[in-house]
């Protein structure tokens, strides 16, 4: 059985635990960000977004009319 506070090293000479530990303090996943942002609606997520909401508007009702 190998220890966990052994060093594991992949073919290319990568530190796993270092990687993994580095991962752990990177902040939230992908996932995680996709989770946040449905559990609370996307309300109040416009200001992380640099869509221009009136271009957008006026693409859906030019195509309307």
């Amino acid at each position: 059985m190998t220890d966990h506070n052994e060093a594991q090293f992949t073919s290319a000479g990568t530190d796993i635990n270092e990687v993994k530990r580095q991962n752990a303090e990177g902040g939230l996943s992908y996932n995680e960000v996709k989770k946040l942002l449905a559990q609370r609606g996307g309300v109040g997520t416009g200001i992380y977004s640099d869509t221009d909401v009136e271009e957008v508007k006026q693409q859906i009702h030019g195509k309307n009319q």
